[in-house]
């Protein structure tokens, strides 16, 4: 049986709170423990959601990159809101986080740019992600082209970068015996953080 998420356990800060999680799911050596889903809002208010990688807690915010024109970044130019998921099944545990989004600096996108596999640098930049094309063929020599005209440097497309999801709730939710789970919300109250219990 997993072990409890008591208020008196839990950390003051959601961030620190989230470290101690994130570790655990590390040390279980549980596959794409950084994987996330991240739900977004299209003009015109329809849902929308999509398995995503974490890329770093820095400064109080969630952080991850794509393309700024594929239709999660158009869902976020409109409504620069979101919602993130975490799920460690092995772990019973599950994280939610809400928040406001904004870009990262551009000096920041660049140096995480500079960082990734020359073939995944080379992808961002020939993929106008999320548009359709008519076969695999395109995105090949469109690949291709980038690599004859860049080489092994391709820089950073002014298209791609990182977001911060900036939390103004989070919610620890820990799988207990007979569904009476354990459900432990932070939500920001006069400098600090004000922590809940929900009903399971």
């Amino acid at each position: 049986m997993r072990a409890g998420l008591a208020e008196a356990d839990a950390h003051p800060d959601p961030l620190l709170q989230f470290e101690r999680w994130f570790k655990d799911a590390l040390a279980a050596q549980l596959p794409l423990a950084n994987a996330m889903t991240l739900a977004t809002v299209s003009a015109e208010g329809a849902p929308d959601a999509r398995i995503i990688l974490l890329k770093g807690v820095e400064s109080g915010a969630f952080v991850f990159y794509t393309n700024y024109e594929s239709r999660k970044g158009r869902q976020l130019a409109a409504k620069p809101l979101a919602c993130l998921v975490f799920l460690w099944t092995q772990l019973e545990r599950q994280v939610r986080i809400e928040g406001r989004v904004e870009k990262v600096a551009a000096a920041e996108s660049d140096k995480y740019f500079s960082s990734r596999p020359v073939g995944a640098r080379l992808s961002a930049r020939a993929s106008a992600q999320s548009s359709i094309v008519e076969g695999r063929e395109v995105l090949e020599t469109a690949a291709k082209a980038e690599k004859e005209k860049h080489g092994d440097n391709p820089p950073r497309p002014a298209h791609w970068g990182g977001y911060r999801v900036i939390p103004s709730q989070i919610e620890f939710w820990q799988g207990r015996e007979n569904r009476l789970h354990d459900r432990l919300l932070y939500t920001p109250a006069k400098g600090a953080w004000k922590i809940e219990r929900l009903a399971p």
